[in-house]
């Protein structure tokens, strides 16, 4: 414990024993990655040609979709004032298989990739697939990566609801099919069907892709509101991830701030915090002296 305390010896020795188990994790995975590979082997040609006609069909929809996204991009790029087009937010892309995913079936929503240190990748990447989110790495060894997903009980994920643009966090379950957010007020603007958005901050996750869609909200009067949400990623049918970089100078680059400052993103673009209102200074009022009684009786006054 001294040494590790001193030196931090134990991440090192994790990181050699993570490469020394990964042939054993390959050679339990083995039959099923060949059992599968036989299944594909044996799948019918008119299956493969309807997949096929299918995925033309989607290649052109999703064409038309990115000519649109590109001419929003650029409307949007000039409505800030900026001078040209912005960049692509991902700068690149890592397709990686499932090694292992033994632990999908329990509390802990876990799985372990075939790519590691050595093609790139770092602690704390985020993790997609074709549909949404996934998670984001937690262990990186040379040649194999652990990643844990979003409905992981110990994973957030900072979101914002795409309607109404309210934050809030939505949090893992246990269950690869539903995600808690528990930090929304019950007077929040929330529906079921609602689709949720990485907003951006905590550093991981970029703006702006999806995450869930609100499935479930429950009003109980003894109860605090309870709502309910699915991933939009298929975690139950994963034999390819995608691993993402991005770029950093991007608006919608996940957020890093030290300080209380933003170091990555562009900061200009970022929700600045609201500015202290001055004090007016409260003027000081004259102490005004008390009249004098009036005689209510006038020939008195004349009188006198």
């Amino acid at each position: 414990m001294a040494l590790d305390r001193r030196g931090g010896w134990i991440v090192h020795a994790r990181y050699y024993l993570s490469a020394a188990a990964y042939p054993l994790q390959l050679a339990v995975s083995s039959p099923a990655q060949a059992w599968r590979w036989t299944q594909d082997s044996l799948t019918a040609r008119e299956t493969l040609q309807t997949q096929n006609a299918a995925l033309r069909q989607r290649d052109r929809e999703l064409s038309l979709k990115l000519m649109r996204l590109d001419a929003l991009e650029r409307e949007n790029a000039e409505l800030r004032g900026l001078r040209g087009a912005l960049p692509a937010l991902a700068d690149h892309w890592m397709a990686a298989e499932v090694v292992l995913d033994a632990e999908l079936k329990g509390a802990r929503q876990h799985l372990l990739i075939n790519r590691g240190a050595l093609n790139g990748v770092f602690k704390g990447q985020a993790v997609m697939d074709n549909f949404g989110l996934l998670g984001q790495t937690t262990r990186v060894s040379p040649w194999s990566s652990e990643v844990i997903l979003i409905t992981d009980p110990e994973h957030a994920v900072p979101v914002e609801i795409d309607r109404t643009g309210v934050h809030t966090i939505a949090v893992g379950t246990g269950d690869p099919d539903s995600l808690s957010l528990p930090y929304l007020p019950a007077n929040a603007d929330v529906k079921a069907g609602d689709l949720l958005l990485t907003s951006g901050l905590g550093g991981v996750f970029p703006q702006g892709y999806p995450v869930a869609r609100i499935a479930e909200i429950r009003h109980d009067a003894t109860q605090p509101t309870q709502i309910r949400a699915t991933p939009l990623a298929h975690l139950e049918a994963l034999h390819e991830v995608t691993l993402v970089w991005f770029q950093d100078s991007h608006p919608a680059a996940p957020t890093h701030q030290k300080d209380g400052v933003t170091t990555t993103g562009n900061a200009s673009l970022q929700r600045q915090p609201a500015p202290a209102l001055d004090l007016l200074p409260v003027p000081a009022f004259k102490r005004l002296t008390p009249a004098p009684p009036v005689p209510t009786n006038p020939a008195h006054r004349d009188d006198q």
